[in-house]
């Protein structure tokens, strides 16, 4: 058994988040048909990297960068009775490295960022049909709260 390291991402790992983005949206893309078919990004991994009030951390084994994922502090609704929360998004570990707990290492380093900037609710979106993720999160701790509903005319 190899020990999976957490880790803050680097610039020199912009190749391997590069990658992880695309199968990302390879796995989303058929829960999703409003995805455009040509190639796609959804973030600036880049500038990610660099935000100071995001934090954008790689899942290692043997030094080999084997997931990724990043906490993004929000300003909370006025009528919330906190300031911040947390968005947790870039979810994504190797297939062949997929059940090992990488996810829920990654998720526990980011709660732990998020507790030292004084945030204490993490958030993030998940496909409904997406049973294995929504499992994972729920593992993790998260339950469902709202319902995002759509309707293509």
């Amino acid at each position: 058994m190899h020990t999976i390291t957490i880790r803050k991402a680097l610039r020199d790992d912009l190749e391997n988040l590069l990658e992880f983005e695309q199968g990302i949206i390879t796995a989303e893309r058929p829960y999703d048909p409003t995805l455009k078919a040509e190639n796609i990004n959804y973030y600036d991994i880049e500038k990610m990297i660099l935000a100071p009030h995001i934090e954008v951390v790689v899942a290692e084994i043997n030094l080999e960068i084997i997931g990724s994922g990043y906490a993004r502090i929000e300003t909370a609704k006025p009528y919330f009775n906190h300031l911040n929360y947390a968005y947790l998004g870039f979810m994504y570990t190797k297939i062949n490295h997929r059940g090992k707990g990488v996810n829920a290492k990654i998720i526990e380093a980011l709660k732990e960022w998020c507790i030292l900037q004084d945030v204490f609710e993490l958030r993030l979106d998940v496909y409904n049909d997406n049973a294995p993720a929504i499992k994972a999160y729920e593992k993790a701790g998260f339950k469902k709260h709202l319902i995002n509903m759509r309707m293509i005319v």
